[in-house]
């Protein structure tokens, strides 16, 4: 089965039925209908019909002949790290990069784990032909994945560690000759439940217990798991007064697992810390996911960055320094991590597994510069707006009969009130709308917490040529 078309992800979906819950109520009937998630279903659909018109999104199977999604394809090349980079960008596009988890990124973690298989071997089940078999069967029928890295935030403490007698997080309970079982939860889940698939993988409490010590995959409709939805962000459908959430706003989810059968061909991992540890470190996945992830936020900053120079243009102060200074410290900014991404293309190298690597110093370096750096342009979109973007009147408003007051009262040097309304209404719905603030807290903690990742920085880089360089100067005669 080659590629699918967006008709055919929103059958699959609509399909699955699995349990979802959003506003105390269990989600029934099609889903891509549902008010909280036609917007997002709808835009990732016209990613797969994209996907299916250009030559540059799909290669042939290596098993099939298919043609099947460039997200699925494992690097053995620099170009092939310029030909994902492309077809991430490409779909970013059609989202100002605002899908966090658009189904590239999951490719890519499956991708990843599948070409580091060997490492899920265990001597008495053959999890690593599990985890490779998954990948295999995901790219073939273009498979869609949530996953879910993280535990219930009971208690932070770094001495915690979770009474054993209760399932708070989710842990292995038992197992027997056809499976494991599951009970507990798991949070951050962007998409719950409007996915094929949820992927599994372990927490840092691996190491502290073997119950966590576990990794599989299975339906979104499996018997026992459900989803547990936030507050949807897309408040309208209209795509003036929402541009962005009315569309694109992917819904969060915490994980309930009540008892969940996990067949053994599913099973990846089970009650081995040792394992859990190398499923990470050992891996590309953090250069591939991080290089995935870099691609469509570039995207992201160009079409912020755009937006801030329009509402420059249109209420005209670009003669002020302080504004100039503003959009240089944006284009600084992309500017960065457009060298950087390039920088772990220029510098990847074949892992153990014989991947093209993309170099991870330099993606994590970006990273967490783009931790900080997103925040701030959320915050210069809202110092150039400034009142503006609260005297923002809706679609309807301009349908009635206060429109002449609006057309005389909010009209701009360069636009009239409904075109300037409009765009206002996007930097809002970017900077301080539901949408936009989860926006903001999503890129800077996507890969975890920026401080952390700053410390493993500390430890890993190598730093012993600068200090030699510096010995060498000061013992200079």
């Amino acid at each position: 089965m080659p590629a699918i078309s967006g008709k055919e992800y929103i059958n699959r979906i609509d399909q699955n039925h699995a349990e979802i819950w959003i506003e105390g109520k269990r989600v029934s009937g099609k889903i891509s209908e549902h008010p909280a998630f036609a917007g997002v279903i709808n835009s990732q659909a016209k990613l797969f019909d994209q996907q299916l018109t250009m030559d540059t999104m799909t290669y042939s199977s290596p098993t099939s002949g298919n043609q099947v999604g460039v997200s699925f394809l494992e690097p053995k090349t620099k170009e092939d790290l310029t030909l994902r980079r492309e077809m991430i960008q490409t779909w970013a596009r059609t989202s100002a990069g605002m899908l966090g988890r658009s189904p590239d990124y999951m490719n890519t973690a499956v991708m990843a784990f599948a070409a580091a298989s060997a490492i899920f071997t265990d001597s008495a089940k053959p999890f690593g032909h599990n985890m490779r078999n998954l990948y295999e069967i995901a790219r073939e029928r273009d498979l869609t994945f949530t996953h879910t890295f993280i535990n219930p935030q009971v208690n932070r403490s770094q001495s915690y560690s979770e009474d054993s007698s209760t399932a708070i997080s989710a842990k292995t309970i038992k197992h027997n000759v056809d499976g494991i079982f599951i009970k507990g939860a798991r949070l951050l889940a962007t998409q719950g439940g409007i996915t094929d698939e949820i992927l599994v993988f372990p927490t840092h409490a691996a190491a502290i217990n073997k119950d966590f010590a576990y990794a599989f995959s299975v339906p979104s409709n499996t018997k026992g798991l459900k989803f547990l939805c936030r507050e949807s962000f897309r408040y309208k459908d209209s795509h003036f007064d929402h541009p962005l959430g009315s569309r694109f706003d992917e819904i969060d989810t915490v994980v309930v697992f009540d008892d969940v059968f996990v067949p053994w061909e599913r099973v990846f991992c089970y009650q081995n810390p040792e394992a859990s540890y190398k499923i990470f470190a050992e891996s590309s996945f953090y250069p591939l996911t991080g290089h995935q992830v870099m691609a469509r936020r570039i995207i992201k900053t160009e079409f912020i960055l755009g937006v801030a120079e329009m509402l420059v243009d249109t209420i005209n102060v670009g003669e002020y320094q302080h504004i100039q200074e503003k959009i240089c410290e944006m284009i600084v900014g992309l500017e960065t991590i457009k060298a950087l991404l390039l920088a772990s293309e220029m510098n990847a190298k074949i892992d153990r597994w014989g991947t093209m690597a993309p170099d991870f110093t330099s993606l994590s370096t970006a990273i967490i510069s783009y931790s900080r750096l997103y925040p701030r342009l959320c915050e210069i979109l809202q110092q150039i707006g400034a009142s503006g973007l609260v005297s923002i009147p809706g679609e309807a408003d301009f349908s009635s009969e206060i429109k002449p007051d609006l057309d005389q009262y909010l009209q701009a040097t360069n636009a009239d009130a409904q075109t300037r309304v409009k765009l206002f209404r996007l930097a809002w719905d970017i900077s301080m709308s539901s949408f936009g603030t989860r926006q903001s807290l999503y890129e800077r903690y996507f890969f975890g917490d920026p401080v952390r990742m700053a410390s493993n920085i500390y430890h890993t880089y190598k730093r012993d040529n600068a200090i030699d360089f510096v010995k060498k100067f000061l013992d200079h005669k």
